[in-house]
């Protein structure tokens, strides 16, 4: 028994020793293999950009493996340029008893393959210039210089300015301006200070404060480009950019410099029709009246100092420019107008006719564009007086209108309709409004009966001649309750609706005429 008892213990010992070594050698002969931790995650497969790139033990040290995989795929390139690199990390961790992980640079070279396959484009340093919410892509410093330069040749035809790029101190990025100088003015970083030239510069600036002015002859004039500048803002930002986001200095220059359709406000002068206005800003008459509600059609009156709308082509970058010049022109002497407090302000009439003088002008204009916005004379002589318009006109603000029924459905408006019933207008002259027959019917503002009865095409009307020259007139009446050459005061009962004449159906017909022309009488009613 004791015999077999000493075998079973040798033979336990031989096991364990054998166990032990065996460990040993897994351990000498194996290092990667992952033994059995009782851990949530002990195994981690490594995933950039969608790919498997190894796995690990522990996490811990990625952040520090994909920047050095990173730094050794921008070594490798060379370029002085930025190149942006997609990477994208995702791990996922597990429990193993027993596994195989990787060691750290077979990871980082598998990232680099990666990284290599993602590689963006390189990007270049370029310069993006913004003009109000235009942005073009350039690829140098000159190429912007030549864009902006390129804008300004129309305009400085003897290349008299030069474009500087300046730093706006008033930013806290670094944001270039651009900056037009006249080229005498623009010295070189390494032009050396000359002291006579200075003392000089400040004993002229001493005398000539000292000395009076003299009046300038026309021949003193230097007729030409006096200043230029760019009528909008523009921004030059440095950036990073690819390849195929640059533009070329001909795409940048037609962007920044095609005409777009842009509205503006025009303001009436002396002398104005809309034909006229049409003809000078080139823009079709159904295109002004559709943007101008208070036009109805080419008839329509205009009044000196009233502002339209318009639509002129403009360029995303806009010129001022302003050039000296001496002239000789015929011109018209400023509209004189005498107030008369007893006429509307709508009643106007010429006391005296205008006549054109002559005169020599040296003035300074201002151009946008190669449109004059803008004119200042500076010296002129006169050979021939201009002989003002005079105009009286009255000071007190016209009546107001109000509406002539209570209540009511607005069942036509105004202008182009489908004829309703055969032999109406297809060009309503006024507005209907459906209601019963015999509802009151009152006058819209005081005035005076100009007729009452039986108008073709109206059934029963009444006109009334108002004070400040304009007529309201009144149609399809049932009933007239006023007489020719009664006076009537707003708001008087006048008649009662009814459906007689060319009508369809039960309503009130009302228009108000201007001159003679019939207006829209929704735009006058209070």
């Amino acid at each position: 028994m004791k015999r077999t008892h000493y075998y079973y213990r040798r033979f336990r010992l031989c096991c364990i020793e054998a166990a032990a070594i065996t460990l040993m050698v897994c351990v000498f002969l194996f290092p990667s293999m992952k033994l059995f931790q009782h851990a949530e995650e002990n195994y981690f497969t490594i995933w950039l950009n969608g790919v498997e790139v190894g796995s690990l033990g522990s996490i811990q040290n990625l952040d520090a493996l994909l920047a050095e995989a990173r730094r050794q795929v921008v070594a490798e390139t060379g370029s002085k340029e930025l190149v942006f690199i997609d990477t994208e990390l995702e791990t996922t961790g597990s429990e193993k008893i027993w596994a195989a992980v990787d060691r750290e640079d077979t990871v980082v070279e598998n990232m680099i393959k990666v990284m290599q396959d993602s590689m963006r484009e390189t990007l270049h340093r370029s310069y993006t210039v913004k003009i109000n919410e235009t942005s073009v892509n350039l690829g140098s410093y000159d190429e912007v210089h030549e864009l902006l330069q390129q804008a300004l040749a129309p305009y400085d035809t003897q290349n008299q300015y030069q474009v500087e790029l300046e730093l706006d101190s008033n930013r806290e990025v670094n944001v270039l301006e651009a900056v037009i100088l006249p080229k005498e003015e623009v010295q070189t970083e390494d032009a050396s200070f000359n002291t006579t030239a200075g003392i000089e510069t400040d004993l002229d600036e001493m005398f000539a404060a000292v000395e009076p002015e003299k009046e300038k002859d026309f021949d003193d004039y230097n007729a030409g480009l006096t200043d230029i500048d760019y009528a909008e803002k523009i921004e030059v930002v440095e950036a990073y950019l690819l390849e195929d986001e640059l533009n070329t200095v001909e795409e940048a220059v037609n962007l920044v410099t095609k005409e777009q359709e842009t509205q503006v406000i025009y303001k009436v002068v002396a002398g104005d029709t809309l034909s006229q206005i049409c003809l000078t800003n080139n823009i079709p008459m159904d295109e002004l009246i559709a943007i101008n509600d208070a036009l109805e059609d080419e008839n329509t009156m205009i009044r000196v100092d009233q502002e339209l709308v318009i639509t002129v082509p403009e360029p995303e970058l806009s010129v001022i420019w302003k050039q000296e010049q001496v002239y000789t022109e015929d011109y018209e002497a400023e509209v004189q107008y005498i107030p008369n407090d007893n006429w509307y302000t709508t009643q106007t009439e010429t006391r005296q006719e205008p006549s054109a003088g002559r005169r020599k002008v040296a003035a300074v204009v201002e151009y946008k564009n190669g449109q004059e916005i803008g004119r200042e004379i500076l010296k002129e002589e006169v050979y021939a007086e201009a002989v003002p318009k005079i105009v009286e006109r009255g000071t007190k603000i016209p009546p107001t209108y109000v509406k002539p029924i209570a209540g009511g459905r607005l069942s036509s408006g105004f202008g182009a309709r489908s004829a309703p019933t055969k032999g109406a207008s297809t060009n309503h002259k006024g507005v209907d409004w459906a209601v019963p027959i015999g509802t009151s019917v009152v006058a819209s503002n005081a005035g005076t009966v100009a007729y009452a009865g039986w108008a073709s095409g109206y059934g029963y009307a009444v006109y009334i001649n108002h004070s400040d020259g304009r007529q309201t007139r009144y149609g399809h009446l049932s009933k007239v309750l006023v007489k020719t050459g009664q006076s009537v005061a707003q708001g008087e009962r006048i008649a009662l609706s009814g459906n007689t004449g060319r009508s369809t159906g039960p309503h009130l017909h009302f228009e108000i005429r201007i001159n003679g022309s019939a207006v829209n009488p929704l735009k006058y009613l209070n």
